[in-house]
């Protein structure tokens, strides 16, 4: 909550609005008087009509300081700026009922339908939630229907009725799956416009052009008129009256027409001067090739105050440090990037940060002739993330596969649901080091985190992401999902001329989680082209019309008349015909002009039929996309050109080959797992019954008043019990005690048979060191183990006891849930006891969690099988340790300021479970990467 009279500048946000452009919303202040009487005199007189119910041609003194001067608790009022203009206003102001407040808006008769209003309510909730309001409301003249259509389109469950001519409307602010799904509908159209201005603009000036050979700026230049760019280019230096052939305008406003990109290549002291000239030109979007911003703190304060000033003038930011855009669409053929040529068209798009990743990426493809549809090297990553590129790339028809590597993650929930909902749709491949997290490269400011080792890693599995290691591996799999269908299943036949080498493949399969649905490694190759590939081709046909076959792998020795290039023609036949992958790994071949690795394609399906010969050594043919390229017919027709920019690329021909069998097959498995994801039903997001949320905010609002600073307070176990309460969680009874005879009396209230524990955190779980002590039956018996414990525990330390409901007998488990700085709730699930602890035997996930997410995290320990009726053992109620972690993750989802809550044990026995001991700290909450308002990351 806000203190009285203070500024609350973590309000403060930078937006993208619904048409891709940007602004600043932050709280207003009594400075901003002048600029609302501006705003208001701007307005036409039906705009100020439908807003004051009456027309008033300029506001008085003292409504200006009433509308500028606020408690920011009780009256809270927020502006959207775009430069030094206010483009929309939201106020709210607190009623009688302290839970309720009455909003209003105001937007700019120039930037309606950008989206400001419903930004300016989503705001204004979250700090209305922040101060213990639960409830708006408002009054309408009825023919203002866009204010009404962006309260009811909001997702809130609106209540309206008329009074005296006036549209009366009213709802609870608090989020619901309805509201979070309109914000993060809106965002996702928002951002991906914005990307979409970045990848498609129609005029691009290059600032800091030269005519020198060698310098970024003459590259870039150079790079995008060769690469063919459709739209309009301008040269920009003070210091040329012309270079490449074409007028130099000596700075950006001079440009004959509005820029849509500005490439940025002039020294870092001079970009801010820059940005500021673009701001007044009105350029869109800016990609700043410049370095220098990743050296000291001082770099990073620079780089920072770089990107909140082009986001207010509405322009997003490439780089700093990037390595360009690239755009192979025939409409565009944007190269705005440091590479030579526009790379080959195909249906991959790419995301990279640092330059010197974003080369590996580029070569790698290249290599490999694997076509791209677009490629972002972000850079710093100080605006643009791979969160932007994801909301393009999700809608964009030219895309069927994404490739990130990751250095860093400044929003991984914001990534996770993009990244989950993207995946559905298309396959993503991540590359992260095992330190993505702990340690942050130059330039970027991020959080780090402070989760259990495999958090991130789970959060991207539970997204659907499949992961590696290296640019390499990347590439491995890209080169698959690119060019092959998706497997439907998990059989695979193996084929080779090796017997030996057969088995290991096979082998191989299994350890990837495959299976082996045919083995067929005993192929005689070695019999003349003309036998041999007729033979080879009807066997792996043959495999492929089985139901049981989704995949082929075929491995190879060389053979004598036989060349690589001739199987693969054959085989990419094969795959084409049966619509089912199939790839290749050529081993053994000792001449490296002869070694294939890479997408290698036949010239045609007919060559391919026809089987011509095909000169030992000759380089393998590299073939674009079908109906891509050159032969293809020309689209005809009016509206025929916008028909195939909409039509979604077909897969890229050709057959991926591998320079081993381990890289095929670590691939091929990826993609499998993937697939398996992909059509497994990952259940619905449902609120369990009995949760009172204000209950909770009610126990944790005392709890938060004695927090002070970073320090964390542990909750009582009065308070512990009345919080899980809130969330329908039960915990045994117990009561601690000073005496014998207050144990007695505790356990005769709590009724016999109970349990003797210590109070020591970790010995109160360890019956081996006499830490807790189980099945007493009356008070005789009690009194003397109170003793025997005293005795035993000497050697520890003196701690206090408590005795506790004796509970059902059934599995111990431990369930965790704690608040990151970076990747906000986390919650994890085991089975109790030093073996699960001493292996990291846990399972994460990260809220909001699904059912489909909740039974995964309980079944992904190794240890989860004593839960199904391990040793002949009866079965656990799985079904309520899936109700316990539903409440849980929905507590901790909900309520930020719960630091940790762990507890440990949980007894599940055959029916239901028992919850023995719980331990709950809070503290002073972060404000999340990802919130039910959108704002655009620092």
């Amino acid at each position: 909550m806000v203190a009285d009279g203070q500024y609350p500048e973590y309000w403060e946000a930078d937006v993208v609005l619904r048409d891709g452009g940007t602004a600043h919303l932050r709280p207003i202040s009594p400075s901003d008087a002048d600029a609302v009487q501006a705003f208001h005199v701007r307005q036409s007189k039906n705009s100020i009509y439908l807003r004051f119910f009456t027309y008033k041609a300029t506001l008085s003194d003292k409504e200006l300081k009433r509308f500028t001067e606020v408690d920011h608790r009780d009256r809270v009022a927020f502006v959207i700026t775009r430069g030094a203009d206010i483009i929309g206003i939201g106020r709210y102001d607190r009623l009688d009922d302290p839970l309720e407040a009455e909003v209003a808006f105001n937007v700019s008769d120039y930037h309606q339908g950008r989206g400001v209003g419903s930004i300016l309510l989503e705001h204004l909730a979250a700090a209305a939630r922040e101060n213990g309001i639960r409830r708006f409301s408002a009054e309408v003249l009825p023919e203002n229907r866009k204010m009404i259509t962006v309260f009811a389109e909001a997702g809130y469950e609106v209540q309206r009725h008329f009074d005296d001519g006036v549209v009366m409307l009213s709802f609870d602010i608090d989020p619901t799956r309805k509201s979070q799904a309109v914000m993060e509908a809106r965002e996702h159209r928002a951002e991906a416009r914005s990307m979409a201005e970045l990848l498609t603009p129609s005029s691009v000036a290059v600032i800091g052009a030269s005519r020198k050979e060698g310098t970024v700026g003459y590259a870039l230049l150079e790079h995008v008129i060769d690469g063919g760019f459709t739209g309009r280019v301008y040269a920009v230096n003070p210091e040329a009256f012309e270079l490449h052939g074409m007028v130099s305008h000596a700075s950006v406003s001079e440009v004959p027409e509005p820029v849509d990109l500005a490439v940025i290549a002039v020294p870092h002291e001079q970009v801010d001067a820059v940005v500021d000239e673009c701001a007044r030109a009105g350029v869109r979007g800016l990609l700043v090739a410049t370095a220098g911003y990743a050296d000291d703190d001082e770099g990073l304060a620079r780089q920072r105050a770089l990107v909140h000033k082009a986001r207010a003038h509405g322009m997003r930011v490439v780089g700093p440090a990037s390595l360009g855009l690239v755009n192979t669409d025939p409409g565009v053929r944007l190269n705005a990037s440091m590479a030579p040529d526009l790379p080959q068209r195909g249906a991959l798009s790419l995301f990279s940060q640092s330059a010197g990743l974003g080369v590996l990426l580029y070569a790698s493809a290249r290599r490999r002739g694997l076509g791209v549809s677009s490629v972002i090297s972000a850079g710093n990553r100080a605006d643009v993330s791979g969160n932007d590129a994801m909301q393009f790339w999700e809608d964009d028809p030219s895309t069927r596969a994404v490739g990130l590597y990751f250095e860093s993650i400044g929003n991984p929930r914001k990534f996770s649901r993009i990244a989950r909902r993207l995946a559905r749709t298309k396959p993503v491949i991540v590359a992260k080091s095992d330190v993505t997290g702990l340690q942050l490269p130059p330039g970027h400011a991020v959080r780090t985190t402070q989760a259990p080792a495999g958090a991130l890693d789970s959060m991207l599995r539970q997204s659907g992401v499949m992961r590696v290691e290296t640019t390499e591996q990347l590439m491995d799999i890209a080169q698959i999902v690119a060019s092959q269908p998706l497997p439907r299943g998990s059989g695979v036949a193996v084929f080779s001329n090796s017997s030996a080498l057969g088995k290991v493949v096979a082998d191989g399969v299994v350890s990837q989680g495959m299976t082996v649905a045919r083995l067929e490694a005993g192929l005689q190759l070695d019999t003349g082209q003309s036998v041999a590939l007729p033979a080879l081709a009807s066997a792996v046909a043959d495999a492929l019309r089985d139901d049981s076959v989704h995949a082929a792998i075929v491995t190879t020795l060389p053979a004598r008349g036989l060349t690589a290039e001739a199987v693969a023609a054959r085989l990419q036949q094969c795959a084409e015909d049966a619509g089912k992958p199939v790839i290749a790994s050529f081993t053994g071949i000792l001449d490296v002009r002869l070694q294939l690795d890479g997408l290698v394609a036949a010239v045609s399906a007919s060559r391919a039929a026809a089987d011509p010969p095909v000169e030992k050594g000759a380089e393998p043919v590299r073939v674009p996309l079908e109906g891509a390229g050159a032969g293809s017919p020309p689209a005809q027709g009016p509206g025929a050109a916008a028909a195939v920019e909409a039509a979604p690329l077909p897969l890229q021909r050709g057959l991926p080959c591998f320079p081993s069998p381990g890289a095929a097959l670590a691939a091929l498995g990826a993609v499998v797992r993937y697939s398996l994801w992909r059509s497994h039903d990952h259940g619905e997001f449902l609120d369990p019954d009995g949760v009172d949320v204000d209950e909770a905010a009610r126990v944790l609002a005392g709890v938060r008043a004695r927090v002070t600073d970073v320090e964390l307070t542990r909750l009582s176990p009065d308070e512990c019990a009345a919080l899980l309460g809130a969330y329908g969680i039960g915990l045994l009874p117990s009561a601690r005690f000073a005496s014998a005879d207050e144990a007695v009396e505790a356990a005769d209230r709590l009724g016999w048979p109970v349990a003797l524990k210590t109070m020591d955190e970790h010995l109160r779980h360890r019956l081996d060191l006499g830490g807790v002590r189980l099945a007493i039956d009356d008070a005789e018996s009690l009194r003397r183990t109170i003793t025997q414990m005293e005795r035993a525990l000497a050697p520890f330390g003196s701690f206090g006891m408590e005795v506790q409901s004796m509970a059902p007998s059934g599995q111990a488990c431990s369930l965790r849930a704690i608040e990151d700085p970076l990747m906000g709730p986390v919650v994890s699930f085991g089975l109790a006891g030093d073996a699960v602890n001493l292996l990291d035997d846990w399972a994460h996930a990260v809220p909001p969690l699904s059912t489909g997410d909740i039974a995964d995290l309980v079944r992904a320990p190794r240890a989860s099988r004593k839960l199904f009726g391990y040793q002949g053992l009866p079965p656990a109620d799985v079904a309520a340790i899936e109700d316990l972690v539903s409440r849980v993750a929905l507590m901790k989802d909900n309520h930020p300021e719960i630091a940790l809550l762990d507890l440990n044990p949980v007894l599940v026995a055959t029916s239901g479970l028992s919850v023995l001991s719980a331990a709950i700290d809070v503290g002073n909450p972060q404000r999340r990467t990802d919130s039910a308002r959108r704002a655009m990351r620092d």
